[in-house]
């Protein structure tokens, strides 16, 4: 269990159910309603989170709408602003894409396969005060297969994702608290970082003018 903004943990006596026994989740619109509910309380326990978020029973004609493909570049589209507790966010991959490699600006980050396979690709924090430039250290390479749920926190570490397929579309639902407008950027040769705002695709199904 973690709180929303990193204070003192305390026990949360009002969720609505546990990891034991599970709600089902047969809708978009029935998992982001058990979201704000759990969401609710400033602290959060994250079991409980990636529970739902596995619980979820995906149907593509159910996200669709915010599904948005660009040729050259990974979408993040947003789907739920989660009354500023967290946010929802689909991210629509063309075959060969791949994110950069960053942190997650002090947040938890849960991420659902909804359609295809991507590969996560965890690498260690560059030593502090270290003004040597060597390529970041890889720690784990795994497949993340639909339906399967993955989760990550700067205190694991850092992370890229990637279509490894050049033909094959996927699709993943992440779901961010609290939601964050900035995250830092690192080179893998280098370990430099830079930071990078984060933006959106589309919002609730409409393009923004990026």
């Amino acid at each position: 269990m973690g709180s929303l903004d990193g204070n003192e943990e305390v026990e949360d006596t009002n969720n609505p159910f546990d990891c034991e026994n599970p709600p089902v989740i047969t809708s978009l619109k029935s998992l982001q309603s058990q979201l704000h509910d759990v969401f609710k309380s400033d602290y959060i326990n994250t079991d409980l989170v990636e529970t739902l978020m596995k619980a979820y029973k995906s149907n593509p004609e159910d996200w669709m709408q915010y599904a948005n493909f660009d040729r050259d570049k990974l979408t993040r589209n947003l789907v739920d602003s989660g009354n500023g507790k967290f946010n929802l966010i689909l991210v629509c991959w063309e075959g060969g894409h791949q994110s950069t490699i960053h942190d997650h600006a002090n947040c938890h980050c849960f991420m659902r396969q909804l359609e295809g396979t991507l590969t996560e690709i965890r690498y260690a924090w560059p030593q502090k005060d270290s003004r040597e430039e060597k390529p970041l250290e890889e720690i784990s390479r795994f497949p993340l297969h639909t339906s399967e749920v993955s989760y990550i926190n700067d205190d694991i570490g850092l992370h890229r994702m990637e279509n490894a397929s050049s033909t094959s579309r996927a699709v993943s639902l992440h779901l961010y608290c609290p939601p964050f407008d900035a995250c830092k950027v690192f080179d893998g040769n280098t370990g430099k970082t830079i930071s990078c705002p984060v933006t959106f695709w589309s919002k609730y199904g409409k393009k923004m003018d990026n």
